[in-house]
Parts: C-alpha cells; structure tokens; sequence
C-alpha cells in the first residue's frame, strides 16, 4: 500500500480521509532480471555448445528455445505488475479505481456511511479483501499478500470510523 499525495486529489469541498495506491509485489529489479537471464543465456550456451561438440547439434536449439521462453514468462510476469488500484474515500464516496497492464481504468464508487469492509477469515490466511454497500461488492487487493490484506483492511476500517465520527467544534 501506498499513501498518496493528498494535495493532488483534495478538493475544496470535501476531504480526504483514506487515499492509497496498491501495487503487486515484484522482487525482481530490471537488473537483476538482465543478470539471471544472462546467467541462463551463458549456462544454455555452455551446455548447447558442449552438445554440438559431441554431435548432438539439434540440442542447441532446445537450450536457445528455453531462454526464449524464460524471457517470454518473465516479461510477462513484469507487465502484469504494471496493474494497480487506487483507493480514495472523501466525505460522500469511496472510490477504487482498478487500472489494467494495458492502462484501462474501470472505477466504482459507494456511499461511505453505509460501507463495509470485509476481509474473509481462513485458516491459511488468504482470504479476500471485499468491500460492500448496498447489495454491491467488490474485492480489492487480490494480488496482494495476507499481510498486506489485512493493513488495508484495518486502515480503510480506521479512516471509515473517522469519517463517521461527528466532529465537535
């Protein structure tokens, strides 16, 4: 989870209580990705070569057809990283914007005082993230680890008990 900038997103008319942005996890670094697949690139080329020397030439190709596909896997794997979800709940609504690898944004708005947030309890502790209002649900964080589910699930909970509660002044 990452808190935004609330400058940005506040408006005049109502403030911003909860604001964050939900990424999926890649320990991976891009260098660290050129590092490992030139470490499978040298040792295929080692084992491919030490096959054409004994006469075995086709091989080759099965060691150039396995780099290729770890490569095809890997980049895959990085573009789906490049989905995430936005989360901002202001006086009159909550909103979670889903963004795709592609950059298509789809967005659901409910009404704050009467949202729940729901974090499914099992005993391996994976369980879904929803939110719900009014007969409509949506899960969010689903790429999320348990941990990170449940720091959500208690800060949206503890801005909503904020933002219901009236102010005195």
């Amino acid at each position: 989870m990452i808190p935004r900038d609330n400058a940005a997103t506040q408006s005049p008319a109502s403030a911003v209580h909860f604001d964050a942005v939900l990424r999926p996890h890649r320990s991976l670094t891009p260098g660290g990705f050129w590092l490992l697949m030139a470490a499978i690139a040298g040792v295929s080329f080692l084992a491919g070569l030490r096959f054409w020397v004994l006469g075995a030439w086709p091989i080759t190709a099965f060691f150039a057809l396995d780099v290729l596909l770890v490569y095809i896997a890997f980049r895959l794997n990085f573009r789906s990283g490049r989905r995430y979800e936005t989360i901002t709940l202001i006086d009159d609504a909550l909103t979670v914007q889903r963004v795709s690898p592609r950059g298509d944004a789809v967005v659901w708005r409910f009404q704050p005082y009467w949202l729940r947030v729901h974090l499914e309890e099992t005993p391996d502790r994976d369980g879904q993230l929803m939110v719900s209002s009014h007969g409509r649900s949506l899960i969010i964080g689903s790429f999320l680890s348990p941990d990170e589910r449940y720091e959500v699930a208690d800060a949206l909970n503890a801005a909503l008990a904020r933002q219901r509660t009236p102010r005195l002044d």
